[in-house]
């Protein structure tokens, strides 16, 4: 179990697309009141500034503002109105770039995943509990993970991953094979291959 965060070095010290292969075996961490929950890394995407998928690419706004932070800020946006997702600046500063975490293979916390998980709100507002999930559906999607890990935007985002309670280890496991395609659920830039992610890792999100 490693406790040790990804320097700031590392994250100035990569491109984005470098980046996006790099966080690959790492751990996701969250220490939060619920206790603590953490993934392997096994898939993510990158973001450019000249790419027409990024949220940077037109112009900047109060959404996207931490994009243009310090690499290694954290980017929490919803999409559909219901689903969050987890993205690591990874730019410099006044550069909007961000590498989106798709999917982890869970490591600590389980039955805290199990639970966040379990749950979905009624028409009415009540919380209605769904039938087990599988272990390798748990963090299989940026939607899944993030609310898995129970991560949050109104409390976690335009923060950065060295002073918050979700932080990022240096890789845990190594001497995986990596494969790239393009990124998934996008209409824009859908040719790039900006998707990596582990070879025959089960977690990885189906594309």
């Amino acid at each position: 179990m490693s406790t040790t965060r990804l320097s700031q070095s590392f994250f100035d010290a990569h491109d984005t697309r470098t980046l996006a292969q790099k966080l690959l075996g790492c751990e996701l961490v969250h220490d939060s009141p619920d206790g603590t929950t953490a993934g392997i890394i096994v898939e993510t995407e990158a973001y450019l500034r000249d790419d027409p998928a990024c949220h940077a690419y037109n112009r900047r706004t109060t959404r996207t503002e931490p994009m243009y932070g310090a690499a290694g800020t954290i980017y929490v946006y919803l999409i559909y109105g219901m689903y969050q997702c987890f993205n690591v600046v990874s730019n410099e500063c006044g550069i909007g770039e961000a590498v989106l975490i798709r999917a982890l293979e869970p490591t600590r916390g389980i039955e805290i995943m199990e639970q966040r998980r379990s749950l979905k709100v009624g028409k009415s507002g009540e919380s209605i509990r769904k039938g087990k999930i599988k272990l390798e559906d748990l963090c299989r999607g940026p939607g899944k993970l993030v609310r898995a890990m129970g991560i949050e935007r109104s409390a976690h985002n335009h923060l950065h991953l060295n002073d918050a309670n979700i932080f990022i280890t240096p890789p845990i496991i190594s001497g995986f094979e990596m494969e790239s395609s393009p990124r998934i659920g996008i209409n824009v830039g859908a040719d790039l291959p900006y998707r990596y992610f582990i070879k025959g890792n089960k977690y990885v999100s189906r594309g």
